[in-house]
């Protein structure tokens, strides 16, 4: 033998078996590594197909500036549904807000509460004032502007109960 022969090393020689697994290893990284790239390029062309969906052949600049224009028109839309929000609830406030009933016997020949006072005032306590009074051959109803919690005309006790109980409610 030679010496060059003499002084070479001997190589660690990999079974077959060995080989084969780590091949398979290698196919299965590199299965998922397809799997992940098929994922995220399916998304990406779904993604695109919603972007242009409407759009006839162009560039990508129409899509863009047909989405900007739907950006403008719904920000323009939300705008005035946003006003007529406000008139709508400006409007509210000068509905039915506050009810007050106070129910009692004026006349003491008859039995049981059968008369009433009614307050019935918006947001501003602004209405009216609706008494009932019972008796035995008839009802009789008298009404009373109410402005800002005030009446022009005198209150009884019973429509001044009735507006404070009106004015506590909501």
């Amino acid at each position: 033998m030679t010496p060059t022969f003499q002084n070479a090393k001997m190589t660690k020689v990999y079974s077959p078996k060995l080989m084969q697994n780590i091949s398979l290893y290698i196919y299965i990284v590199f299965g998922v590594w397809l799997l992940v790239l098929s994922i995220f390029l399916y998304r990406f062309l779904s993604f695109y197909k919603r972007l242009v969906n409407g759009v006839e052949v162009g560039d990508i600049k129409k899509i863009l500036e047909k989405i900007l224009v739907r950006g403008d028109d719904n920000s323009n839309s939300i705008r005035e549904i946003f006003k007529r929000l406000d008139l709508i609830e400006e409007k509210d406030k000068r509905h039915i807000q506050k009810v007050g009933l106070i129910r009692f016997n004026p006349f003491s020949e008859l039995g049981g509460d059968h008369s009433f006072c009614l307050a019935i005032l918006d947001d501003r306590d602004s209405g009216v004032v609706i008494t009932g009074l019972h008796t035995r051959d008839r009802t009789r109803v008298y009404i009373k502007d109410i402005k800002n919690g005030q009446s022009s005309l005198e209150l009884s006790s019973e429509e001044k109960k009735a507006l404070a109980s009106a004015e506590k409610s909501k």
